[in-house]
């Protein structure tokens, strides 16, 4: 084999290696952008007025753990309003117009985005119209 055809030879194996390397470290890294964060998750609250009482419980999309009640359908309403809960689509339905005043919060991070978030709702009724499975535990 001449000079020539060896430098060809393994400037092809050197290209070929370097395409395989590439590749591999590519594929790695964009299977690591596609896995979960384990911090990744929301931190729900629902408390009454006065903070006379408070529940809490962890959500993490998809919700592996089952912490949340009604996670697939909360993981949901989250990924409907590309988490912003500002535009949830609720569920509407009709309340009494009763004053007893609930407090809801949600912080933590949606998809590598920080929430940190709160609302006041008149009562119970009108937050689950508004805010849908999300609150609902």
């Amino acid at each position: 084999m001449s000079v020539s055809r060896r430098r060809r030879t393994s400037r092809a194996a050197l290209a070929a290696g370097v395409t395989v390397a590439l590749c591999t470290a590519l594929g790695a890294a964009s299977s690591r952008a596609a896995a979960p964060d384990a911090t990744d998750g929301l931190f729900l609250t629902v408390s009454g007025a006065g903070d006379t009482w408070i529940h809490g419980v962890r959500l993490s999309c998809p919700d592996t753990r089952g912490t949340h009640p009604h996670g697939a359908a909360a993981c949901d309403a989250l990924a409907s309003a590309h988490g912003d809960l500002d535009t949830l689509r609720g569920e509407p339905h009709v309340c009494t117009r009763e004053y007893d005043p609930v407090t809801v919060t949600a912080s933590g991070s949606w998809r590598g985005a920080p929430v940190n978030w709160h609302r006041e709702y008149p009562n119970a009724c009108t937050m689950d119209a508004a805010t849908g499975p999300l609150f609902r535990f």
